[in-house]
């Protein structure tokens, strides 16, 4: 089968087309013929070693697919190495995908979906009226937390990014305001998008100063749940008289642990899936690349070139 094959960490440059051995079902694993598989910014740092979980050499990225499992049934699936035309799944981590969700609004829900559905309901618990910060609000996890956010009642959905067409983006999918994300001044922006009061929700997966600039923007009994370091820079630690001075929160989140807990991952797509099928919740098809096309995709996201849900179509070569 033709899949992509990283045999050395590092950028974009180590994702290479390979030809190798169909894997084998077995020990609980069920075949899964791929059609397409999503990306996400985890993949990048997959690629360099630098994700939460280690990796080792040599791999096939990409962690879902959508395709049709043994009985032809068409499916998304969490996967080990994704980026190929065939792929093996738990099935706990198989789910049918309604006739009424394509190929990218399915690949959109498994991992950036469900995340955004976590951060607003599991981790930060969100109540109607208050204001939520969406970080990246072009990106895939964004655009679905910025319309997931305004759905679910919040008062003020303020999006940062990092161009004037990206936030034009996050306007149009209901975002009352949209700032740039740069770090340099961002409390004081939050703030100003938020009437001049501090925040109650911040969505954050930059890291670095952008995070030290969300939790100073934080109101009192204001949450901060981070779910990434695309910044590759750690934010500065944080003390718990800080924490309590405030009577602020700074929490994680990582959808592997979902994984583990099945209803966690069921019951959110359920309601995601339908939520496109009615056309309340959008999904922005940010580009088709090609298998062969992956380096192009990595180099494009890690640039910032891109919006909403980027796949590849296996399929399509």
């Amino acid at each position: 089968m033709r899949a992509i094959q990283i045999t050395a960490f590092g950028g974009p440059e180590v994702l290479e087309l390979a030809d190798l051995p169909d894997p084998v079902a077995g020990n609980g694993l069920e075949l899964i013929e791929v059609d397409a598989a999503g990306v996400n910014y985890a993949d990048t740092h997959a690629t360099d070693d630098s994700y939460l979980s280690k990796q080792t050499l040599p791999m096939v990225p990409g962690g879902e697919v959508v395709g049709r499992d043994a009985s032809g049934r068409r499916v998304l699936a969490a996967v080990t190495g994704g980026y190929a035309e065939k792929a093996l799944a738990y099935p706990a981590m198989t789910y049918p995908v309604p006739d009424g969700v394509d190929d990218v609004a399915a690949l959109a829900m498994l991992v950036q979906g469900a995340t955004a559905w976590h951060l607003l309901r599991t981790s930060t618990h969100l109540v109607a009226g208050e204001s939520v910060v969406v970080h990246a609000a072009a990106g895939g996890v964004g655009t679905l937390a910025v319309q997931l956010a305004k759905a679910w009642g919040a008062g003020r959905v303020i999006a940062t990014a990092s161009t004037d067409e990206k936030r034009a983006l996050a306007l149009e999918l209901g975002a009352d305001v949209a700032v740039s994300g740069e770090a340099e001044g961002l409390r004081d922006r939050l703030r100003e998008a938020n009437g001049g009061s501090s925040v109650d929700v911040v969505l954050e997966m930059t890291g670095g100063a952008v995070f030290d600039a969300s939790l100073a923007a934080l109101a009192p009994f204001g949450r901060l749940v981070t779910f990434g370091m695309a910044g590759r820079t750690p934010p500065s630690p944080i003390s718990a008289g800080e924490l309590m001075g405030r009577s602020r929160a700074v929490i994680g989140f990582w959808l592997a642990h979902c994984f583990a807990r099945p209803a966690m991952m069921t019951g959110p797509l359920a309601e995601l899936f339908t939520m496109v099928e009615t056309g309340a919740l959008r999904v922005v098809d940010g580009g088709r690349y090609r298998l062969a096309d992956a380096r192009v995709a990595h180099q494009d996201l890690l640039a910032r070139r891109t919006v909403g849900k980027i796949v590849l179509d296996v399929r399509g070569d």
